[in-house]
């Protein structure tokens, strides 16, 4: 199944991605972690990798987001690039966890666009 993906993040993505990423750290530290976000590349990741490296559950196919998201593939939407931070030895989806499940009962090895910020 092809895909189609936007060519990156949209901004309330990043103020969500915030929003997360603020009940695992510290505000300024988690202010950090976005705007590193806003400047980083784009790169790839396999789903089911993305998946594994978060050490979250599948969320199950009739999940209300995982849902809603299937139908916006099935329909040809474009989807929103995937936000993930790697600190303290955890990956965390910081923005589109229902993405990745979504699309992980679609096909688990399609490559996800992604941007990536590591602790420093």
């Amino acid at each position: 199944m092809a895909i189609k993906w936007k060519k990156k993040p949209e901004q309330h993505d990043y103020p969500a991605a915030l929003n997360y990423l603020s009940l695992h750290f510290p505000p300024d530290r988690a202010e950090h972690f976005m705007q590193e976000l806003i400047a980083a590349p784009m790169t790839e990741r396999a789903d089911k990798d993305i998946l594994r490296a978060a050490s979250m559950p599948l969320l199950p196919a009739d999940d209300k987001h995982v849902v809603r998201n299937i139908a916006k593939i099935k329909a040809g939407e474009k989807m929103v690039p995937i936000l993930i931070v790697v600190a303290g030895g955890r990956s965390l989806i910081a923005d589109g966890y229902h993405r990745v499940c979504a699309l992980w009962h679609l096909d688990y090895d399609l490559p996800i666009p992604c941007k990536i910020v590591w602790e420093a």
